[in-house]
Order: structure tokens, then sequence, then C-alpha cells
């Protein structure tokens, strides 16, 4: 895995930098689709991101009044910066087009979803957010991605020793 802030390039495509990713919210819920969100920040939370200091573990998403926050994604203070760090834990407001919102708050409308960001990273320069439109899963359901995950490993292992094997 790449160092948190470490660029990957291929050519002609975009640069892309990742910084966080929530790998628990892939567990906890199931994801029926993902938008890219762009991040309002303000100066000193900008580089502390450059630096590799963000964390979602436990984030969500609202749509309050026609716009649409991040809430609980720590931002930790960048050390140069003294008197203008803002508070870690703010809101921050995410940067979406107002059909894609309209679109989110119908999801979120209905029983059972909610916006639930999946990686933070960079993208040519900009702070961007991947959030999820997902429904929690239940006990069994978390024991059968868990047995399916354990099978897979299995039989990639068998798969690989056969291989080792037939050299």
């Amino acid at each position: 895995m790449a160092k948190p802030g470490a660029e990957t390039k291929q050519a002609g495509a975009p640069v892309i930098a990742n910084i966080a990713s929530n790998r628990r919210a892939r567990f906890e819920y199931e994801i029926e689709s993902t938008v890219e969100a762009g991040l309002a920040l303000r100066g000193p939370e900008v580089k502390s991101l450059r630096q590799g200091k963000g964390n979602l573990n436990g984030a969500f998403a609202i749509v309050r009044r026609g716009e649409v926050w991040l809430i609980g994604c720590q931002i930790a203070h960048y050390e140069q910066a003294s008197r203008e760090n803002s508070d870690p834990l703010r809101e921050r407001k995410l940067l979406l087009h107002r059909s894609e919102i309209a679109r989110l708050e119908g999801k979120v409308s209905e029983r059972g979803f909610t916006l639930v960001p999946l990686s933070l990273y960079f993208k040519n320069g900009r702070a961007k957010v991947e959030l999820a439109v997902a429904r929690g899963r239940k006990m069994h359901d978390k024991r059968d991605a868990i047995r399916q995950r354990e099978d897979k490993r299995t039989v990639d292992r068998a798969l690989s020793s056969a291989r080792k094997r037939s050299r």
C-alpha cells in the first residue's frame, strides 16, 4: 500500500494521492452507490492533510438545508499554524452539484440509508472525499461477509500452492 500522501500517476491519468480510507465502512455497510465530493477546507487543514494526518473512522455525512456536511472526520492540527488552526472535528462542507445533493437527499430519506465517507484523497491538488450511499448490515450479513472472505483466501492459497507445485 502506498504511503499516505504518496502520489500515483499514469500517463494521461489524474494525479491521485490517498490520505485516509475507512476500511471498516465496507464491512459495516452494504454500499449501493458512490459519489466524489470536494471538501471545503481552511489553509492549515490542507497542509495537515498533505502530511497524511486525516482520519475517517466514525465519520458520516448528512444533508442539511440543501448542503451536505461531513461530520466526525478528524484532521489533526498543523504544527506550524498555531493560532489559525480550527477544531480537528469541526463539520466540513462537501462540494457537490445541486442535482447530486437532491439525489443523495432522496436516497437518505429512504429508510435505512446513510452517507458514509469511504476515502479521503487529493486529486489534481484538490481534496476529495469518496462518499457512499450505504445501508447498515445486520450481524448475520457480517458473518456471511467474513465467511466469504475466508473462503476466498482458502481458494487463493490452494491455487497459489498448486501453481508452485506445477513449476
